[in-house]
Formats: C-alpha cells, sequence, structure tokens
C-alpha cells in the first residue's frame, strides 16, 4: 500500500511540475492560467492557477488530502517560511564559526596585536 501511495504522489509531482511549466501568463490580468485539464489535480482549463490579488494559492498538500494520502507532510519538504532541509542543518547539525569570529578571536588577544606607527596630524602615517 505504502509503495502504491509513493508511485501515485510520484505521479502527482509529475503532473504538478507540468503544470506549472505550461501555464498561460495573462500579463494584463497578472494571472497564471492553466492551459490543459489536470483531472488528477482537480483543476480545469482556463482555471486560474495563480494571481496576484484576492487569490488563494493552490496547494500541493490539499490536493495529496483529496487522494486521501495517508501523512502528506512526509512527501512534501517544509514550507520555506518556516525553515527547511538547508536552515535545519545549518542550525542543529554543523556549528561552524564565522570568519568574524575568528578574527575577534584572534585580535583580542593581546599577544597577537601590533602596534601601529603613529599617524602626524591624521594626515597620513610618519615614515621612521
Amino acid at each position: 500500500m505504502v509503495l502504491k501511495q509513493k508511485e501515485l504522489v510520484n505521479e502527482l509531482k509529475i503532473e504538478w511540475k507540468r503544470l506549472w511549466q505550461e501555464r498561460v501568463d495573462d500579463k494584463i490580468r497578472a494571472e497564471g492560467i492553466a492551459c490543459d485539464d489536470y483531472s488528477s489535480l482537480f483543476i480545469d482549463k482556463g482555471t486560474i492557477i495563480h494571481a496576484t490579488r484576492d487569490f488563494k494559492a493552490l496547494n500541493f498538500k490539499d490536493i495529496l488530502q483529496q487522494h486521501e494520502i495517508s501523512d502528506p507532510e512526509r512527501y512534501i519538504p517544509p514550507d520555506p517560511q518556516v525553515g527547511g532541509w538547508n536552515k535545519f542543518v545549518r542550525d542543529n547539525i554543523t556549528k561552524l564559526e564565522t570568519k568574524n569570529e575568528k578574527f575577534v578571536e584572534y585580535y583580542s588577544n593581546p599577544i597577537h596585536r601590533e602596534k601601529q606607527p603613529q599617524k602626524k596630524n591624521r594626515r597620513g602615517w610618519l615614515h621612521i
């Protein structure tokens, strides 16, 4: 049963990508319109799939729920506003020091600090 669901989800993803690639952009009304029937996605020809005002955006998760897929969250990546896989890896798995932290750590130690030559009345360096 899990394999059937996974195959169905893969087919739906292919249709989803095709829907967005083949859409017709109406630049006057600032809308994206479906140019074909996508029965597996429950979208008819001429349906507005993207608009700038007063529009509820299409959601792949809702389509998976209409197909009664159990646990649709595992088939789609998290929302970019919440974060993503890369943000999770950055925050929780790899803790890298930034160049700025290394710089501050190195030069805050008095052993590594070098004395700079004096300026002559703020017009340039004194050459000794």
